[in-house]
């Protein structure tokens, strides 16, 4: 029987402020103390999860470690589903936009990141699938993708989650409804909407409580319509978005779902966890338990 004596861990030398390299001594040294190799990649060009994955033996390695915001983890996901790897992942979230490792109560600091990685507590997660792709915390399409799309890389490196606030003001006057049909066991309509979010995990651009409702492994995702409104009713509902009560508000359609489609006459953006999405139209469907995430030992007896 081979060993399993390494993790391979995928860094983003861009994500955040870029100051998780200076980390990665400190992260070998932590692990050689267990007696475990740590293999480390450069992640600074999407194809390269790809390569590895084609000529990777899992049956040599512990689990996988992601360190990056919400894209990285994306773009992984979607490797490892494609290359059939199967192992457990440990996130250290150190991105512009860590929702997903908010779902798991993974800590911002650097020890307690490792803490949770040098361990074997996991829990089984979901994913969601838009078309082709798979997403781990929010597929979106509308309003906000215009934002997240043209918001300088650069800046959102440097300043982080307060670019998407400062660009998503400037753009507000620039709000145009789009004309859709949803189509789902729980909701069928044609609506005239500003933004839809389909949630997987609680939140999504910083905002803690945008799916209060939502559990990573209930099987379900969490669909949110914002829809076509005065700009006069806007502020108030994103006041009400940053505590969790926005989903009573009558401008906003809330449900629980396992798929949906939605289908426009036009073209429009769509997103997956920061990454470009896929064009309408959109089938999109949770699969249950996918993958299985490190995280804290009181997480996983609470599940």
């Amino acid at each position: 029987m081979i060993k399993k004596n390494k993790v391979l861990l995928f860094y983003n030398p861009n994500s955040g402020n870029g100051m998780f390299k200076n980390h990665l001594d400190l992260i070998i040294e932590r692990f050689q103390k267990k007696r475990i190799m740590v293999i480390l990649i450069r992640a600074d060009y999407k194809e390269i999860f790809n390569e590895v994955f084609k000529t990777l033996d899992q049956n040599e390695y512990k689990k996988i470690i992601v360190a990056g915001g919400d894209g990285t983890i994306n773009i992984l996901i979607n490797a490892m589903i494609s290359n059939n790897i199967n192992l457990p992942l440990a996130i250290f979230p150190v991105g512009t936009a860590n929702d997903f490792a908010y779902c798991f109560d993974i800590p911002n600091d650097i020890d307690g990141m490792l803490n949770i990685a040098l361990e074997e507590y996991y829990i089984n997660a979901d994913i969601g699938k838009m078309n082709n792709k798979y997403f781990v915390n929010v597929a979106s399409m509308g309003f906000l993708i215009d934002v997240s799309q043209k918001t300088d890389p650069i800046i959102k490196n440097t300043i982080g989650i307060l670019s998407y606030y400062l660009k998503g003001v400037s753009e507000i006057p620039n709000m145009r409804p789009i004309s859709i049909k949803i189509t789902s066991e729980e909701y069928s309509s044609k609506d005239r909407v500003f933004f839809i979010l389909v949630m997987n995990g609680r939140s999504a651009g910083g905002f803690k409580r945008i799916a209060p409702l939502a559990e990573i492994n209930d099987g379900l995702l969490d669909v949110i319509i914002f829809k076509e409104m005065p700009i006069i009713d806007l502020a108030p509902l994103l006041i009400k978005v940053m505590t969790g009560q926005h989903t009573e508000n009558k401008n906003v359609v809330f449900f629980h779902t396992q798929k949906l489609l939605i289908e426009s006459d036009n073209q429009i953006g769509t997103d997956i966890d920061g990454e470009k999405g896929e064009e309408l139209p959109l089938n999109i469907e949770v699969i249950s338990s996918k993958i299985k995430v490190n995280t804290k030992l009181a997480t996983y007896l609470s599940n």
